[in-house]
């Protein structure tokens, strides 16, 4: 099922059939800022297993979760870092992904993550409008692994098909650039994909981040 959320009576339908979707532990496709992506509840670690799966990756690639408000950041690590809040601050809703040590209490299996999880809220109103009511939620680019990302939901409904309950339709994205992705969990911030958010950008909060060819 598609829905087009260019037209509203589309747009809340799509909405309130995504938010259902995700609490029942399916797959949903959902625009963000960057590029389209396949999400699903982050708790509910078969809806996880049925993300990867749909993308054909295992448990060694963990998906990044997304949130709707900067404060869900704060529930889910044990201890936040500077430099994370401040990053956060500074570009949150935006294109720029986390990598943090998250809470050992957590009830959920992203995969393989090594106690780390890389953290997002996106600048869409349809994906925060989601986000806001399901929580956080496991999110990846709407592709097949080594498919080119969707740029519009009835593109990534080529790669997915069935395998996703149903797809939110916002139009191409104007932007889609990957987030840029900062490591948090060492002693040195350090980006670890070059993205949207330059490195320039970065230091102007940080100054002691360091670019992926550096060593600390």
């Amino acid at each position: 099922m598609l829905y087009d959320c260019r037209s509203l009576a589309d747009r809340d339908r799509g909405i309130a059939a995504a938010i259902e979707a995700v609490k029942n532990g399916e797959l949903v496709v959902l625009p963000t800022d960057t590029v389209y992506g396949i999400g699903a509840d982050a708790f509910t670690p078969y809806a996880v297993k049925a993300l990867l799966d749909a993308k054909g990756r295992g448990r060694q690639m963990p998906p990044p979760v997304l949130v709707g408000s900067r404060h869900t950041l704060d529930g889910l690590v044990f201890m936040l870092p500077k430099a994370a809040r401040e990053l956060a601050d500074a570009f949150w809703p935006g294109a720029l992904t986390i990598v943090v040590e998250h809470a050992p209490s957590l009830q959920w299996d992203l995969g393989d993550t090594g106690g780390t999880v890389a953290v997002r809220m996106p600048l869409h109103p349809v994906a925060l409008e989601v986000l806001r009511e399901t929580g956080p939620m496991a999110v990846s680019s709407a592709n097949k692994t080594g498919q080119p990302a969707a740029v519009t939901a009835a593109e990534a409904q080529e790669q997915l098909g069935y395998a996703v309950r149903l797809y939110l339709e916002a139009g191409e994205c104007p932007d889609p650039v990957p987030s840029t992705i900062v490591d948090l969990t060492g002693e040195v911030p350090k980006v670890l994909r070059d993205g949207a958010v330059p490195l320039e950008k970065l230091r102007d909060v940080v100054p002691d981040i360091i670019g992926p060819d550096q060593e600390p």
